[in-house]
């Protein structure tokens, strides 16, 4: 077997690798929704994780704005944490509530 024909074969090898790998990779990146909407003011980071738009390092600074600022007001009080546009907070919206505040303290 001649040099040319053992480079062509080896890159049709991983060619074929990176398909499959490519393809396995995708299927893993999807995220099913949430069968309930997730409480914003009381959700864990693990739930938020299930929302779509919201990664590891999304819902870690949603809970530390939380912590530091207070429970939000509204959903669009989540525009204040650095990487989420209007755009990706549409995509989390449908999966997100807010429960009215309690009474305050007198």
């Amino acid at each position: 077997m001649n040099k040319m024909t053992r480079i062509g074969r080896a890159l049709y090898g991983v060619s074929i690798l990176l398909i499959l790998f490519s393809a396995s990779g995708s299927r893993a990146d999807t995220k099913h929704p949430p069968a309930h909407s997730i409480e914003l003011n009381t959700a864990t980071v693990e739930q938020l994780q299930q929302v779509p738009g919201i990664g590891p390092g999304t819902a870690k600074a949603i809970v530390n704005f939380r912590e530091k600022s207070g429970p939000f007001q509204k959903i669009e009080d989540l525009l204040a944490i650095k990487g989420i546009s209007k755009a990706r907070l549409e995509k989390m919206r449908p999966y997100l509530t807010l429960s009215p505040a309690g009474p305050k303290s007198p």
